[in-house]
């Protein structure tokens, strides 16, 4: 049974940094192509970042571009997002994702991944 488990999250100040885990079980987490993506409810869920099972290559979203950075743990199974410059527009349920195994690319529409946590919470008060 495939597991993706988020934790992290919580209620920060807008300048604040905060780093979220996802730890994941149930499948050759080293072949996967990993991502985090975030939504507001109501809204439509938002492409963050990804990284490469390959290379460990990150990509990400213009909205996080510079304040963000996404790391990975093949030993430990773990993705990390480190959040900077925190901002109250970055308040969202943060969910990870994984795509593989041995995919090729970079993957931004969550639709095209294959398993999914079920997030953890981001507040940015301003």
């Amino acid at each position: 049974q495939v597991q993706l488990v988020e934790s992290g999250g919580g209620l920060v100040q807008a300048g604040d940094s905060l780093t979220l885990s996802c730890t994941v079980s149930g499948l050759d987490f080293s072949r996967y192509t990993m991502a985090w993506f975030r939504q507001v409810p109501g809204k439509e869920r938002e492409f963050v970042c990804t990284i490469r099972w390959s290379d460990n290559s990150p990509y990400y979203g213009d909205s996080v571009l510079g304040r963000f950075r996404i790391s990975r743990d093949n030993a430990k199974n773990t993705v990390y997002l480190q959040m900077n410059s925190l901002k109250p527009e970055d308040t969202a349920i943060y969910y990870c994702a994984a795509k593989g195994p041995d995919s090729r690319g970079f993957y931004t529409n969550d639709e095209r991944m294959n398993h999914w946590g079920s997030g953890t919470l981001v507040t940015v008060s301003s």
